[in-house]
């Protein structure tokens, strides 16, 4: 059990249980990447394809600012630690509905939250998430668990997803800072697949024409792309629309492509990926091989 306790000024902090794992038959995914690289646009359009193949989603939130879901939802839903502050955290009082809603197509949603800005850590409340959905045996009819997850992998907190997912998905652009970021999530999910069941799937491409650069450390470290979305300015204007890109009335072919793209990517996931044995590089090693003549 997670538990939660006052610690110096008010800041909460977490004691992680190993014990606490997804342990059904969902293929459980973690999406990583750089900080403002589109995850959370990227995995909600992912839940919004697995459902659109007839699967029962669950995609889980794992950021303070709880905004993975909005799309899926039309709204900023409240968290688990908004919930359980409510109830004094006597779990036992909640029920399903308190914390989990239904989005586009019946994909249900969780935002586990956080505490306030600058008094705990951000990734701690993910354990007593999973536990909640275990108790109230939401896991057991779910296909797919999607954890979208706050920016880089900077400590054990922001980690916690790598304990319960199958495979980590990379999300990245074709610039230095994104590739030097994913090159710190391969080596969290390294250090994690020695002691947990976590694999690489492989690499999303995002807000890119090309993909040379991201290419160049793919071959280098043993990465694959996964995924290719270009710029396209219905997925921005999606996110103000509050919608997933399978909801917008824009019809072209640019449009299509897209929500093609995104069903490719849900099936490819469900075929069994094969799972990759990549080699981090070293910071000067990224420095010098990145960019131009």
């Amino acid at each position: 059990m997670t538990a939660f306790r006052p610690d110096g000024e008010g800041s909460l902090q977490v004691h992680q249980d190993p014990t606490v794992r997804i342990e059904e038959g969902a293929l459980v995914i973690a999406v990583y990447g750089k900080g403002g690289i589109g995850k959370s646009t990227t995995s909600s359009n992912l839940s919004a394809a697995f459902s659109k193949l007839g699967k029962r989603v669950l995609q889980i939130g794992c950021d303070p600012k709880h905004d993975s879901t909005f799309t899926l939802t039309r709204r900023m839903v409240p968290t688990v630690i908004d919930i359980l502050e409510t109830v004094d955290f006597h779990t036992e009082e909640l029920r399903p509905e308190d914390y989990v809603f239904e989005g586009f197509n019946g994909v249900m949603c969780v935002e586990s939250g956080g505490p306030p800005a600058g008094t705990g850590c951000g990734g701690y409340v993910t354990g007593q998430t999973v536990k909640l959905l275990k108790e109230h045996h939401l896991l057991e009819d779910t296909d797919v668990v999607i954890f979208d997850v706050l920016g880089d992998v900077v400590c054990g907190g922001f980690a916690a997803p790598l304990q319960h997912a199958h495979y980590c998905l990379i999300v990245t652009a074709n610039d230095f800072d994104s590739i030097f970021a994913m090159n710190r999530i391969v080596q969290a999910i390294n250090a994690k697949a020695k002691n947990y069941k976590v694999r690489l799937g492989g690499v999303i491409a995002n807000r890119s024409e090309d993909t040379d650069q991201i290419d160049r450390f793919n071959v280098r470290t043993g990465l694959r792309t996964m995924a290719h979305f270009k710029a396209v300015d219905a997925i921005r204007r999606s996110r103000l629309k509050k919608c997933t890109i399978f909801e917008m009335e824009d019809e072209s072919d640019e449009v299509i492509a897209v929500q093609q793209e995104y069903l490719n990517l849900a099936q490819r996931l469900l075929d069994d990926v094969e799972p990759l044995s990549a080699e981090p590089l070293k910071d000067r090693e990224i420095f010098d091989l990145l960019g131009y003549d």
